[in-house]
């Protein structure tokens, strides 16, 4: 049995489980989250998958590319479509020109860049697979800077460990609750790891995440975070939301949900 298939195999089975746990969740049962022992059973479960998946592959491995004729007519807006905030919808008016993506935490050299600055970083195209949890999958180009580029330019101390994306989206209708989302340094650095800024050969629609979209390939969709605003590098999840590193994670999804 190869790799590839091993890890497109896995990626597949975690989209479903992760569907299943999130209709689980969404029906009522989220109050499992919040007892002691049911965090912990899908901590041991998280920690077999990774386990697992470090025997059939590298964290270097690419995820699977395809052609221009691979992709997909559609690809459809999953969660927020256009966030309700008065902050990111001036932007939006403007044409995202006064954008600017704020990378701090534990780093060196502090930095904000405009999405000219951004397209102005060493960038990556690839066509590859979305897996959502939600049961669909679709193949779509993406183009944008690459994350090690904006993390050679503030420079990561010796103790950071991972990169928080915030984003734009408010989860609740108070707009409280912002959606973020979090992948280690190894993925950080992957060179198939990108804040993508165009899509299909366009810019990137509101609808997918404008202007920016994390795109970390090996990963199921809910990691590839829409309208990031800013990425903080830091040791732990502990002063952190819901302290699981993303807000799915909050609810019980996987922290690592890869090859």
């Amino acid at each position: 049995m190869s790799r590839t298939f091993l890890r497109g195999d896995r990626r597949r089975f975690l989209a479903r489980v992760a569907g299943a746990a999130g209709a689980m969740l969404l029906s009522g049962c989220n109050r499992l989250s919040q007892t002691e022992w049911f965090p912990r059973i899908l901590g041991v479960g998280e920690k077999a998958s990774a386990a697992a998946a470090a025997l059939v592959t590298s964290r270097r491995s690419m995820a699977q590319e395809f052609t221009e004729a691979d992709r997909s007519p559609q690809f459809r807006s999953n969660g927020t479509s256009n966030p309700d905030s008065p902050a990111y919808q001036a932007l939006a008016a403007q044409g995202f020109a006064a954008y600017r993506l704020e990378v701090g935490g534990l780093v060196a050299a502090p930095a904000s860049f405009s999405l000219a600055e951004l397209r102005a970083l060493p960038a990556r195209t690839q066509i590859t697979r979305h897996d959502c949890v939600e049961g669909w999958s679709a193949i779509a180009k993406w183009k944008g800077a690459r994350l090690a580029a904006v993390l050679d330019a503030v420079r990561p101390t010796p103790d950071a460990r991972y990169a928080v994306f915030h984003c734009a989206d408010p989860m609740e209708a108070d707009g409280s609750d912002l959606y973020y989302e979090s992948i280690d340094l190894d993925d950080a650095r992957h060179p198939q790891t990108i804040l993508a800024y165009e899509m299909n050969d366009a810019a990137l629609p509101v609808a997918n995440g404008a202007p920016i979209r994390l795109r970390v390939e090996r990963q199921l969709g809910y990691k590839h975070a829409k309208y990031v605003m800013r990425i903080e590098l830091v040791a732990s999840f502990d002063r952190i939301a819901g302290g699981r590193g993303g807000y799915w994670e909050d609810q019980g999804y996987q922290w690592f949900a890869g090859i």
